[in-house]
């Protein structure tokens, strides 16, 4: 039965009250954060740094909370499980968000019903790197050096996306750049230190002091809105060495569950943008590790990431790893 206009109009004068004012009683109990990168990674240490500043701003506990494994995607559905009363928000890379309902329709997960963006954090600038001992010093140097030793070349890189982006560089230059599994970080840098697996796509934070001291060469950075990293303002970007193919650029972004009161997707994105605005901080938790500063209103990221979605999709399909992508 339908109620008279009349009548809807003061039942929503009676309810609206009453979640605005939970929502000016914000937050009234610890909120946890759900990282979904393991303890020590990048986005794991600027989220434990971002949380001690909000603790401070809110008044009241933020506890970060690791749920690793499926490339985002476990600590994406404990986010979208959660209850949507703004206690418990997330950080996720672009993964789970762009490229796994993609690839993994089984898993039944879809990022865009079950979760609500509150901003874009930071892009993770990488880096194309080599050991030095492989003595080529441009990315035009690397591709002639991997054709003349056909399918010895060797890489790491820890997300689909620049597996893709390798798999591009295969097809299009005519090369046979071989991936190779690695078990975490530490595993990875020890591998390319060895000349065991010599080539990388890793965030520049985490091989700039290797790079420093000469032991890894920086041939090109992925430089996300074409900028060089003012870590390494030397090493070009793709684009500047003429590497067009598609290159999904990696991203944390901050997420609630679907259903949260606006009004605090809002003070949410306020408090953060109010901490990581701030120079100082910017400086130490973000630029100085390899992370752009970019802070988007929910709004525009939500925007951003329906057309991300769909160049996600022709970068998979591009990539020729996944045929049943159509």
């Amino acid at each position: 039965m339908r109620l008279p206009v009349t009548l809807t109009a003061l039942l929503g004068l009676v309810i609206l009250p009453g979640a605005m004012a939970r929502a000016d009683d914000y937050p009234s109990k610890p909120i946890h954060v759900i990282a979904s990168q393991g303890p020590g990674g990048l986005s794991d240490i600027f989220m434990r740094a971002l949380a001690e500043d909000m603790r401070q701003a809110l008044k009241e506990t933020v506890v970060v909370e690791n749920h690793t494994g499926a490339g985002g995607t476990i600590g994406a559905r404990a986010c979208a499980d959660a209850q949507p009363d703004g206690y418990t928000i997330c950080i996720l890379p672009a993964e789970p968000i762009l490229i796994n309902p993609v690839i993994f329709k089984s898993q039944r997960f879809d990022p865009k019903a079950r979760l609500v963006p509150i901003t874009r954090l930071f892009y993770l600038t990488q880096i194309v790197a080599v050991n030095a001992s492989l003595n080529v010093k441009s990315f035009d140097e690397l591709i002639k050096l991997t054709k003349s030793k056909p399918k010895t070349m060797s890489y790491m890189a820890p997300s689909l996306a620049k597996v893709a982006f390798m798999e591009q560089l295969n097809k299009k230059y005519g090369t046979d750049f071989v991936r190779i599994p690695f078990k975490g970080g530490g595993d990875a840098v020890n591998n390319m230190l060895s000349g065991t697996t010599p080539i990388a796509i890793f965030g520049i934070g985490n091989l700039i002091q290797l790079i420093r001291a000469g032991k890894i060469v920086g041939l090109a950075v992925d430089g996300n809105g074409k900028q060089r990293s003012p870590l390494a303002p030397n090493i070009p970007t793709l684009a500047e060495e003429g590497f067009t193919v598609d290159n999904m650029p990696s991203f944390f972004g901050l997420y609630a569950p679907t259903g949260t009161p606006k009004p605090i997707i809002d003070r949410l994105y306020a408090e953060v943008v109010k901490i990581a605005s701030k120079p100082e901080f910017q400086q130490r938790q973000m630029i100085s590790r390899g992370l752009a500063p970019v802070l988007s209103p929910p709004d525009q990221f939500a925007k951003e990431l329906d057309q991300e979605r769909v160049s996600a999709i022709e970068v998979i399909k591009n990539s020729g790893l996944y045929p049943d992508v159509k």
